[in-house]
């Protein structure tokens, strides 16, 4: 039954998202001899390859099967993990980043465009947010546990996390198998691939206003929430919690997003559309200045804030934008939204980076909290000015 997708897609995102090795990815970096500044660059090679395999994936997905792009997407994810389990230098990180890079760019988009045809194909489409909110909860549900589980492996050694990281994504392949691919509309092949790409980006881009106003800022709002994952843990050793916590400390983090998740729908519906997109980004902005200038352990419950913008942002954000777009080009244009997430952390990622390295943690904070405050002081002029808020 088509219906089916709905429980398959969760368990793909739960198996996808057992993180075993992200409460001590950083601490295990730092062990095989990267500095935070080589950190956010193996994050920057990871953005730049899903910047070049996203919106080629998409279309992929939009053309050939949102099914078939789910299973490669798996396949490779896989092979990065292995990868990962075994490297011991920048190089090793990059090649395993370039796999992992390549399975998200496969699912990314193709997930997320398949769970809403598949409401639309029930005749439940207006359910998305609340959907979209349970299957970004489950992510974040499964990366707590695994945060826990994690931060005990990590007891043993830093390494055994990813040994068994590796095994558990390998599950997501097998379940990709047994997606249904809705019925949908058939995308256009009348012209040759490169051409149909580039058509859909400059429509995401520069041909529906609403569309890339809220691409834009969504992504803005994203990247906040996605640089402060590669500053949790060098926060965590700041305030000197005990390594024996810091898996406990991921899964309560990952815990509040998954609440916020599954609660997305009703803070957006409290709310109203315009309130709710002006305070993501001034939310991010705060919570940044302030960790800038406190870093003590009474200072950290100031983290759920970013929690909070990240449970809401994917499933809010995502249901406006599907809104606008047809279900033909569906993946492509959220895999633009991810590409264009991912240019601004390679942009700001390695100079926040270094920023930490050579000044001050509380340093790298404040450009943070000032480069994302003025950004997206100007982007809501921008919503606001095109009538998008």
């Amino acid at each position: 039954m088509l219906s089916s997708n709905l429980w398959k897609l969760s368990l793909i995102q739960a198996c996808r998202w057992f993180l075993l090795l992200m409460p001590i990815l950083v601490l295990f970096y730092q062990e095989n001899g990267l500095s935070l500044q080589d950190v956010f660059l193996v994050q920057a090679c990871y953005s730049v390859c899903v910047i070049i395999f996203e919106v080629p994936s998409g279309y992929f997905a939009d053309r050939f099967g949102r099914k078939r792009s789910i299973q490669y997407g798996s396949f490779f994810a896989t092979l990065g993990f292995i990868a990962y389990a075994y490297a011991h230098a920048f190089t090793h990180f990059l090649i395993a980043q370039t796999f992992i890079a390549l399975g998200a760019s496969f699912i990314s988009g193709s997930d997320t465009a398949l769970l809403y045809d598949t409401l639309i194909q029930l005749e439940r489409e207006h359910e998305y947010q609340k959907h979209a909110g349970r299957l970004a909860s489950i992510a974040n549900f499964s990366e707590g546990i695994a945060g826990i589980v994690g931060g005990w492996l990590a007891l043993f050694s830093l390494r055994t996390p990813l040994y068994y990281q590796a095994a558990l994504v390998a599950v997501a392949v097998p379940l990709a198998w047994t997606l249904i691919e809705p019925d949908r509309k058939a995308s256009d092949t009348s012209e040759g691939s490169l051409k149909a790409i580039v058509r859909i980006v400059r429509y995401a881009l520069h041909g529906h206003a609403e569309v890339k106003w809220l691409i834009l800022y969504s992504s803005l709002v994203g990247t906040s929430t996605f640089v402060i994952v590669w500053f949790v843990q060098p926060y965590l050793v700041a305030i000197e919690l005990p390594l024996a916590w810091f898996g406990v400390a991921w899964a309560v983090l990952q815990f509040s997003v998954g609440i916020f998740s599954l609660l997305a729908y009703r803070i957006e519906a409290l709310l109203g559309r315009r309130m709710a997109l002006i305070s993501l980004i001034l939310l991010s902005s705060t919570a940044y200045l302030l960790l800038g200038h406190f870093q003590t352990l009474y200072a950290a419950p100031v983290l759920f804030l970013f929690y909070l913008v990240r449970g809401i942002n994917g499933p809010v954000l995502n249901d406006y934008i599907n809104r606008c777009i047809d279900s033909d080009i569906r993946a492509t244009v959220l895999s633009v939204r991810s590409l264009v997430g991912r240019v601004m952390f390679v942009l700001l990622g390695p100079v926040v980076g270094w920023v930490s390295d050579t000044y001050t943690l509380g340093a790298a904070f404040q450009v943070c909290g000032l480069t994302f405050l003025v950004c997206g002081v100007l982007l809501l002029w921008l919503l606001h000015r095109n009538k998008v808020l």
